[in-house]
């Protein structure tokens, strides 16, 4: 790993100042709508269960002010992975690495505001991304406000009073002692680290985080506290960073360097600057409901679901599904079910990726316009597939390459020979088809053709030629997928639906790439085994033609809770409105036996392309109203399969909506597929070939629609006029 694995844009400007003028960028165009899903608090704390999230893409934090008038955060970063905690003998915390909190910072002003005062407000402002507080009132009352540069890796909280006050800045380190270290004879400022020892994992071997504060003023008090004078206005910088190094000494050295580039900068400047990264992320989508209350909610939903992802989605690796990097403090966790308290390094299954839980928050980014953010999740798996080639040769002497369902993010395979025994996530070889999938997509969508080639191309190609030389054929010629599992529901079955979907939908797509991308040979490799293919399994049910979870007699036992049958619906769109067989995906869905909420159930995305619009509502309804009733902050999902905040709850319920109002089929754009009678809309999506769709839906039907660029309204299919 790099110094800065974010690659901040820091921009050139001359000296560090602070004032108090309120930088006014343009205002974007949905600024009335965004502002009415400002999140605001009247009433403190008292623990980071009432937090609200923020950061910059790679810098997190859990903002919350303590019953005392205390600001406190949590600082979090997408690339701080421990590897030698031990977090209570859960046995996933102890594969992966944990991804852990930096720490906590608190920041306390004397006289105390609420001393004498009741009034307290908490703002989040969406729009330009920022905490707003305000305790006491009058001459007494003390301003805050917290953000975390857009641009640059620097956390800034900045305090304002009418009468002057003293500030004080404390860590709060709960490893300190164990496996962190505060340095000592740092004048003037806090300085502290985790460094992960030489003989851990070698792919977290010696990785180094921590954070410096400081701030104009600020004085020592001892090494984990600064106090300010008699101040008005104080500026407290926040640097962290994530670097392999030796010792804590040479990771200093590394920040100290980094910490003298953005102290080059001017405050205002770059505080323009982040709100202008905000304001065009805005811009670059929008969904706003109007309607009976659900509307409200599910709109809040979607805002709050996108901002969230947004503070986390910049950095080295994807979005964690358990809890990103926004988990709390859990006091009534159990173990066995005894209590079992866990702080906020903890989450339940650990610092692995599972790419069924961690696809849910990237599908919706395409239609979002937040391709940026997709590109941690498709650079990890492309740094993982050469290692993960190699073991392929190794283990069955051919060429080709999977990826496992459950991975850290270095990668790497077992056996899987056809005598290991069966279990969830032994011979399941899918996530690099669905993967190729999206990459598709986002090729689709952007025109990259970079991408394609240095990214898409390889891991396409090698997952392809994985499933060609794995597996056999039958006496028919036919590809014969066995022992593979129906993804985590029926085990070591016979040509599962999942792949042959997948094989199906990938390949086609592969062969009609440009020849500038592939060449006749590879083209003609693809078409013969695209030819071998066994078809999707299908059978009569009570008289109706159904999609099967697997070839064959259906008698394996399931062990989730998942309709495999429903993937060639989605993710790999072999059935849709305007598609062949429609009533034949319908009746497979009407008839699925799975039927749960939540979590990282597709059914809202399935319904909405089968043009099921009370059945989407319904479940996207359901999405974006189950906060956890332990957590404060609206898109704090419960916990559901995963643990809180849980993410697949948002993503899927992002998608869900998503295809509700738009679908894309090549350069078709079908809009209002599986739109419900009751809500009107204001939205802008985005669909492929670097197309933008913007209009309003008003009792049923669709208004003002403007697309850009303006040959591709010839591909606009209105189902609200049918």
């Amino acid at each position: 790993m790099k110094n800065n694995l974010l690659k901040y844009a820091c921009l050139a400007f001359l000296a560090l100042s602070i004032t108090k003028t309120e930088a006014k960028p343009v205002a974007p165009v949905t600024d009335t709508l965004l502002n009415n899903y400002n999140v605001s608090w009247d009433v403190p704390g008292p623990t980071s269960a009432q937090s609200m999230p923020l950061g910059n893409g790679d810098i997190g934090l859990n903002v919350w002010v303590e019953k005392n008038g205390d600001l406190v955060f949590y600082i979090s970063k997408t690339d701080a992975w421990g590897g030698e905690l031990d977090v209570q003998k859960d046995p996933w915390m102890q594969q992966g690495g944990v991804l852990m909190k930096l720490g906590a910072v608190h920041v306390s002003v004397s006289p105390n505001p609420l001393a004498k005062s009741t009034t307290f407000k908490q703002v989040l402002k969406l729009r330009d991304s920022e905490i707003q507080i305000q305790e006491g009132e009058g001459k007494s009352a003390v301003k805050l406000r917290i953000w975390v540069d857009a641009n640059n890796p620097v956390i800034r909280v900045e305090a304002q009073s009418d009468a002057p006050v003293s500030v004080n800045v404390k860590l709060d380190n709960w490893r300190v002692g164990q496996t962190d270290t505060v340095l000592n004879n740092e004048k003037n400022r806090i300085a502290w680290y985790h460094h992960n020892s030489a003989t851990t994992d070698p792919h977290l071997a010696n990785l180094t985080f921590g954070a410096v504060v400081k701030g104009k003023g600020l004085v020592s008090e001892d090494a984990s506290t600064l106090q300010s004078g008699s101040v008005k206005t104080q500026l407290i910088s926040i640097y962290p960073l994530t670097a392999v190094a030796g010792s804590g000494k040479e990771w200093l050295a590394q920040l100290d360097k980094q910490v003298a580039a953005v102290e080059k900068l001017n405050v205002e400047q770059t505080r323009l600057a982040h709100q202008k990264w905000w304001q065009q992320f805005w811009n670059r989508s929008h969904i706003f409901l109007k309607g009976d209350n659900l509307a409200t909610q599910v709109t809040q939903g979607y805002v709050l679901q996108r901002f969230v992802t947004a503070c986390a989605g910049r950095g080295t690796g994807p979005i964690k599904f358990n809890g990103s990097i926004f988990v709390v403090d859990n006091p009534n966790w159990k173990h066995d079910d005894k209590p079992n308290p866990q702080n906020a390094d903890f989450r339940a299954w650990g610092g692995q990726y599972w790419f069924q839980n961690t696809r849910a928050m990237y599908w919706p980014r395409l239609m979002a316009g937040d391709f940026d953010m997709m590109l941690p999740l498709f650079n990890m798996y492309a740094k993982i597939l050469p290692a993960n080639a190699a073991q392929v040769k190794q283990f069955y002497n051919h060429d080709g390459a999977y990826f496992a369902e459950t991975a850290p993010f270095w990668g790497g395979l077992q056996f899987m020979g056809p005598d290991v025994k069966a279990n969830y996530t032994n011979h399941y070889f899918t996530p690099i088809l669905e993967l190729s999938m999206m990459m598709l997509d986002y090729y689709e969508y952007t025109g990259d053709t970079q991408f394609a080639k240095q990214t898409l191309l390889p891991i396409a190609s090698a997952g392809i030629q994985f499933f060609d030389k794995h597996f056999g054929r039958d006496s028919t010629g036919r590809l014969l997928l066995d022992p593979d599992n129906s993804i985590e529901m029926f085990w070591k079955v016979h040509n599962p639906a999942p792949d042959v979907a997948a094989l199906h939908s990938v390949i086609s797509r592969m062969i009609t790439l440009p020849n500038t991308l592939v060449d006749d040979k590879t083209r003609q490799q693809w078409q013969k085994l695209y030819r071998e293919l066994p078809p999707l399994p299908v059978a009569e049910v009570n008289g109706k033609n159904v999609l099967l979870p697997y070839t064959g007699a259906q008698t394996a036992k399931s062990f989730n809770s998942e309709n495999p049958e429903l993937y060639a619906i989605y993710p790999f769109r072999l059935y849709g409105i305007g598609k062949p067989d429609l009533d034949l995906a319908l009746n497979t869905f009407n008839t699925r036996k799975q039927r749960a909420k939540g979590c990282w159930v597709q059914d809202p995305i399935q319904a909405a392309m089968l043009g099921q619009a009370v059945v989407a509502k319904d479940y996207v309804s359901f999405a974006f109203t189950r906060k956890s009733p332990d957590l404060k902050f609206p898109a704090f999902w419960a916990s559901g399969n995963d643990y809180h905040p849980d993410e697949d709850n948002g993503g899927n319920g992002e998608n869900g909506l998503q295809q509700m109002l738009m679908q894309a089929d090549g350069k078709k754009i079908i809009l209002l597929p599986a739109w419900p009678a009751g809500w009107d809309a204001d939205f802008k999506l985005n669909a492929p070939y670097n197309t933008t769709v913007q209009g309003k839906v008003v009792n049923g039907k669709l208004q003002n629609l403007k697309v850009i660029p303006a040959s591709r309204m010839t591909d606009v299919v209105d189902m609200s006029k049918r």
